[in-house]
């Protein structure tokens, strides 16, 4: 009686009603919310291989309690919820074509060479390396500051960086914002701006959004001998696609 209680369609669907009104994430316990690291999460995977995917009553209650404990975790601190963070992307102008010359082999001996030159800088100011995209990263900083001196110190170590003669230029974008993390990623409007702010970067500047200079304390600037100056697209440049009409954009120059 009970494993057929369990099985019954109608009270899965109570139960899956009910959590949306707990806290966290009513859809915690899909593969992309329990991937990556995280107590809460790696419970439910352990679970999941226990009791498998098929939908019960059982796995609906469990997957609720979890999904509070996750909440739970990002109220204190030790998840990350909606807190303001400072997001990073980078790429290597025109690494593709010269990748196809160069071939595998140099072709990875570069990118071993470029994350050794530009990983440190952002793990030692506090930030993290959520993903690596072939020829580029996206991490996630604390504060704009850090965010900041992370960008201006791995372009300094980047310039180390040679390949028989080929030096890889980096650009980068940097916006604040309060994207969601779910699992082992960060979603949401704010990451395409970041994105999208990158893609602004040219052959090899560095750019932040409007919201990243605000959130930049005055002396950090200062400190580092650099300012910024306004972004105004070319006449010839394609429109940047997917963020707000008023978005406005700052190249960080050397003074």
């Amino acid at each position: 009686m009970v494993s057929a209680a369990n099985q019954r369609g109608d009270l899965i669907g109570v139960i899956r009603k009910a959590r949306e009104n707990l806290p966290g994430d009513p859809a915690f316990g899909d593969p992309l919310s329990v991937s990556g690291p995280g107590g809460a999460r790696a419970v439910a995977r352990a679970a999941d291989k226990l009791v498998g995917d098929s939908p019960s009553a059982a796995r609906e209650l469990g997957l609720g309690a979890l999904q509070v404990w996750q909440a739970m975790l990002e109220r204190v601190g030790k998840g990350r919820g909606n807190a303001e963070i400072t997001i990073m992307f980078t790429d290597l102008v025109a690494f593709s074509s010269w990748s196809l010359a160069a071939g595998d082999e140099q072709t990875l001996e570069l990118l071993r060479r470029v994350a050794k030159a530009i990983e440190p800088p952002i793990v030692d100011r506090g930030g993290q390396v959520i993903k690596r995209m072939g020829d580029g990263v996206m991490a996630v900083f604390p504060t704009a500051d850090r965010a900041v001196r992370a960008a201006v110190a791995a372009k300094e170590n980047l310039t180390t960086v040679s390949i028989d003669g080929y030096c890889p230029q980096m650009r980068m974008g940097l916006h604040t914002g309060t994207p969601r993390e779910i699992g082992g990623d960060w979603l949401g409007l704010d990451v395409t701006i970041a994105a999208r702010v990158m893609e602004a970067g040219g052959n090899g500047n560095t750019m932040l959004s409007a919201a990243t200079l605000e959130s930049l304390s005055p002396e950090t600037l200062e400190d580092l001998g650099f300012a910024v100056k306004p972004y105004r697209r070319s006449f010839f440049a394609a429109p940047l696609s997917g963020v707000p009409e008023d978005l406005r954009i700052f190249r960080l120059d050397a003074d």
